[in-house]
């Protein structure tokens, strides 16, 4: 989850590295809760952007029965070869 101060990116990805889910939206807790809604039984993990904002994310995914992940993203080496980045490529 690509996580910024209005907004949040996010991408579920199966067992092959193929995108499942993709939806940007604003920063609420309810509306994110909802669009995971349906894959709920299949995460086995959520990666969560460490940015300053990340504590209301990240307590609500837990309270809701998610595993959550907080990664530090200066330390998370990227795709070999990667160009360009985006919140698209961020999230996955």
């Amino acid at each position: 989850m690509d996580l910024h101060s209005t907004n949040v990116v996010t991408q579920l990805i199966d067992e092959h590295d193929r995108v499942v889910y993709r939806n940007k939206q604003g920063c609420d807790l309810v509306d994110i809760l909802r669009g995971l809604e349906p894959f709920q039984d299949s995460i086995e993990g959520l990666a969560v952007e460490s940015t300053y904002n990340w504590y209301w994310l990240v307590d609500g995914l837990m309270e809701a029965g998610y595993r959550v992940h907080l990664i530090n993203t200066a330390a998370v080496q990227q795709y070999e070869g990667l160009k360009y980045t985006d919140d698209d490529t961020d999230a996955f």
